[in-house]
């Protein structure tokens, strides 16, 4: 019994006697946080006896400093060298202590001694560079490293250390040479080398930088034609530039040195293309064409390139004879490749050329009903397909075809995009036709979809009903402008215009009025006749600007003025009025996109 009620006293004497170290230590970090040192020091100094930890270390010191306690704390300090060993850390610690202390050429020394002193294993060494760094003495982290770059016992070579060092002290040049190093040794750093170049030497904004390392690459490639790494960089660095060329140059060399299969030039192609370059889209795709048929990517480079064709000429004005080529293009192409399941998208495309712009609707419809039946097509690319025959049936003005065509592909795709994008042709039908009640209530199940193309074509399209059709007045101004916006999309334009001038003058002062500038402007695009285009979007935007068109308008205006009148100033602060004054318009984040683009942002 005796021996049990001695166990219990030593077990709530340890228990107290721990309970208490904790309110100590609390206690001592609450006054040192509050800045009260001379609270802080009663406790510190009673746990360091029994408590060395890092942490307890430092606060005990920072406080002894804090109080002007020069000979304690270089007592502290000093006795830290010898309980360290072979780190250095209670080195670095006293020469803080002399820097604090204006004491330089002491803290010099000090510094010196801790490198000499450390053990160069990889666990040593990044502990002392870490507490230089922490110190702001990055010039004595960097010779740490470098020491066990040199004198390294467990082959840790710290390259990716000293040049991500030499970043933060400003020396450029120096770390572009050590970061080039370590690719070289190391390939699989070039993801964590690209990110640094990046953030340290401000790629985005300073030339010079970019010059200094294009020159780096180029005599590193020359030097040491083996190193591919030095190739790929040079790819990287042109692409972040958006010089595609420079990077095509790169990429095929690479790709003809390695044997590749393609998509390193797929890849560079795509990323062309998107930003217009497609000289470079076009090249690059070719060169993945002329590997021919037994290359996996064969046939959707041919595909890929001619959508950029494609791209490239709804771009130009005047275009209808080049759409002539590239209808020849198109069927060029289907002739090598043939009609099947892999080119039914060739296919599309090829019928759309023909129905939209050269008006060979029959051979459209024919083209794309073979397309349709074609065996083992995937269902979602026989429902595209199915859409565009309905498009293009709508435009020969059998709208009712259209609409059996949209409900087969809204009925087998009620939860997909494509189930969505049917729902909304038939719904533009029924307002086309005049059903627009019903073209509403579709609209309005459409406005939430998860694609953002579609959930604005039915805002703009439910927009354009709600603020012009009233059922306590006459439909008729209504009716008449659906018919003209059909007669637009069929490329009837003579008959659009009559149409449209009948409202203006049947109905002057209606509430259609900036819609029918808007289709106006819209049909001189069209034909190419941009200053007629212009002169109305700036009248929309001056005369009708609280109205729901103000915005389309504007941002009419400063396409027109980057890819027609080539004015990028101008589109800039088309683009820049357009996101302050209409902080809503569902055009805010193109217009930003295009902004940053002009003012020469990289993308992300």
């Amino acid at each position: 019994m005796k021996l049990k009620h001695l166990i219990l006293l030593v077990f709530l004497g340890l228990s107290f006697g721990a309970s208490a170290q904790e309110t100590d230590m609390e206690l001592a970090d609450y006054y040192y946080n509050q800045g009260m040192f001379e609270q802080a020091k009663l406790y510190y100094e009673k746990i360091y006896k029994t408590n060395k930890t890092a942490k307890v270390f430092n606060n005990y010191l920072n406080t002894l400093i804090e109080l002007r306690e020069f000979e304690e704390a270089e007592k502290m300090a000093k006795k830290k060298i010898k309980d360290d060993g072979k780190d250095g850390v209670g080195y670095v610690k006293l020469g803080e202590l002399y820097t604090k202390f204006n004491k330089p050429d002491e803290a010099r020394e000090q510094f010196e001694e801790a490198i000499k002193r450390v053990e160069p294993t990889r666990s040593n060494i990044q502990r002392l560079a870490n507490e230089f760094s922490m110190i702001n003495q990055f010039e004595y982290a960097l010779q740490v490293y470098e020491k066990g770059r040199t004198q390294s016992k467990d082959g840790y070579n710290f390259t990716y250390e000293v040049a991500n060092m030499k970043g933060n002290l400003g020396d450029h040049v120096g770390m572009t040479e050590a970061f080039l190093d370590l690719i070289a040794e190391e390939p699989h750093y070039i993801q964590t080398v690209q990110n640094s170049f990046n953030r340290l030497l401000n790629l985005d904004e300073n030339k010079d930088n970019v010059d200094m390392l294009k020159t780096a690459l180029l005599r590193r490639a020359q030097k040491s034609p083996e190193q591919t790494i030095y190739a790929e960089m040079l790819v990287w660095l042109f692409m972040q530039k958006k010089d595609f060329a420079g990077a095509l140059l790169q990429a095929s060399a690479l790709d003809k040195r390695l044997n590749e299969d393609g998509s390193r030039m797929m890849n560079l192609a795509r990323l062309a293309s998107n930003n217009d370059d497609f000289a470079t889209s076009k090249k690059a795709y070719q060169i993945v064409v002329d590997k021919g048929p037994a290359s996996s990517f064969y046939i959707l480079a041919r595909i890929e390139k001619l959508q950029v064709m494609q791209k490239e000429v709804s771009k130009l004005p005047g275009a209808d004879t080049l759409y002539v080529q590239l209808e020849k293009d198109y069927e060029g192409a289907l002739n090598d490749i043939g009609k099947n399941a892999e080119t039914a998208i060739l296919m599309k495309e090829l019928a759309h050329i023909r129905a939209f712009h050269l008006r060979k609707t029959t051979d459209a419809i024919s083209l794309l009903q073979e397309a349709v039946s074609l065996p083992g097509l995937q269902p979602k690319v026989q429902a595209v397909c199915k859409l565009e025959l309905g498009d293009v049936q709508v435009f020969e003005g059998n709208v009712w075809e259209a609409s059996l065509l949209f409900s087969q592909v809204e009925l087998d795709f009620k939860d997909d995009i494509l189930g969505n994008d049917a729902k909304f042709r038939n719904a533009r039908i029924s307002y086309f036709t005049g059903d627009f009640e019903w073209a509403q209530g579709q609209l309005d199940a459409l406005k939430a979809s998860t694609s953002k193309l579609i959930s604005n074509d039915a805002i703009d399209l439910s927009l354009l009903i709600t603020d012009n059709f009233n059922m306590d007045t006459t439909t008729a101004p209504m009716m008449m402008f659906a018919r003209a916006d059909l007669l637009a999309y069929q490329n009837r334009y003579d008959e659009c215009m009559i149409t449209l001038d009948s409202i203006l003058t049947e109905y002057p002062a209606h509430t259609l009025t900036d819609e029918i500038k808007m289709l106006k402007a819209s049909i001189y695009m069209d034909q190419g006749k941009y200053d007629l285009a212009k002169a109305l979007y700036l009248n929309i935007v001056d005369l009708h600007f609280a109205d729901i068109t103000a915005d389309d308008a504007l941002f009419k205006l400063a396409e027109m003025q980057e890819y027609i009148y080539r004015d990028a100033a101008q589109a800039m602060t088309l683009y820049e009025r357009l996101i302050t004054e209409f902080p809503g318009s569902l055009y805010v984040v193109e217009a930003r996109k295009h902004f940053r683009a002009l003012r020469g942002d990289e993308l992300n």
